[in-house]
């Protein structure tokens, strides 16, 4: 007898960090519940990361309300997984009325420690709390970590790519500026970095990447910001020694690959349960402890609210620098 289909629906609108932290929850849904045909809802121009993994059934595309309300009714789903919990994703729930499974946001605790510094937050990682709202179906943790899967064409356009055989990479964006380090702290950092660099961001970052380039004492520094697909900068960095990083996206991806990051934390904490997920074992997070200021925010902001930004201006980028190359000096001695 033909197992019956169960059809869920995952929701996550948005961004690329957050949709790759999902890629847990769809794998296990669908190796682990007999029958299970995975569908995910995001914002279309999100569409590309998910368009190569072989869990998802079919991908939508959420447009308005409207449209997308009346295009899921008609799919019939079995079960909603909401990982994104919004109002917009409330309200979509409320009109296709399908049971659903949502993630606990703990917003109220990420206030009482953005606002009063009071830490009550889980020690959890985000991709456990997204796990948890499939309890219900006896889903378990497999430990596989995250996924990052792209396209065959990707592969063929990494591979004309002029890079060195060894090579750290350096993602110099973020979605907000108070999550990145500055410019020209970037470019002492390249400095002190006597190894090749890929510089990786999009096309915001390209200005930035060449001035990093102009500035940096390194000359072996060569900007991909804006040049390069998603997937392409995902394969950059499954490729590299080291992912040298701020919290973003592409953090996420190189923990997909289980490279050895190296994660810059500014206005954001570790705490919030976002941190590189089973990454390579000599992964690395700096911050600047003890800033009664810090985080001041769950996402970030354009400015710096104290003006003084000492949670990335008092980075120590010489320790970052010398354990870089500690890092790629290695990983030249294994490979002989």
């Amino acid at each position: 007898m033909e197992t019956p289909k169960v059809k869920f629906l995952i929701i996550r609108l948005s961004s690329i960090g957050d949709i790759v932290l999902t890629t847990p929850v769809v794998r296990a849904l669908k190796q682990q519940v007999d029958g299970a045909e995975i569908h995910y809802l995001v914002k279309p121009q999100f569409k590309n990361i998910l368009a190569s993994n072989p869990y998802i059934n079919k991908i939508h595309e959420y447009t308005t309300h409207r449209e997308t309300k009346t295009l899921l009714k008609q799919e019939l789903f079995d079960y909603v997984i909401d990982l994104h919990n919004n109002f917009r994703t409330k309200r979509l729930k409320n009109s296709i009325k399908v049971l659903d499974f949502t993630v606990d946001k703990i917003n109220f605790k990420k206030f009482l420690l953005t606002r009063f510094k009071i830490n009550r937050l889980p020690d959890v990682h985000i991709v456990d709390r997204y796990l948890d709202t499939l309890k219900v179906f006896d889903v378990k943790n497999d430990s596989q970590g995250l996924d990052y899967f792209y396209s065959k064409q990707s592969e063929k356009d990494f591979e004309v790519l002029p890079l060195h055989d060894k090579y750290i990479s350096l993602a110099i964006g973020g979605q907000h500026y108070t999550k990145q380090m500055p410019i020209d702290l970037l470019g002492k950092l390249c400095s002190f970095i006597d190894r090749p660099i890929v510089l990786l961001g999009g096309r915001d970052d390209v200005e930035n990447g060449n001035l990093i380039v102009e500035s940096s004492l390194n000359k072996n520094i060569t900007n991909f910001c804006g040049k390069v697909s998603l997937d392409v900068s995902a394969l950059i960095i499954k490729n590299s020694v080291l992912l040298i990083t701020h919290d973003t996206g592409l953090m996420h991806i190189g923990a997909a690959f289980k490279k050895t990051i190296f994660s810059i934390w500014g206005n954001t904490v570790p705490d919030f349960g976002m941190y590189p997920y089973m990454a390579d074992k000599n992964s690395e997070i700096f911050q600047v402890e003890g800033l009664k200021c810090r985080p001041c925010s769950k996402i970030g902001y354009k400015n710096c609210p104290k003006t003084h930004f000492k949670c990335m201006r008092e980075q120590d980028i010489r320790l970052i620098a010398n354990k870089s190359q500690i890092v790629f000096d290695k990983n030249d001695k294994d490979l002989l």
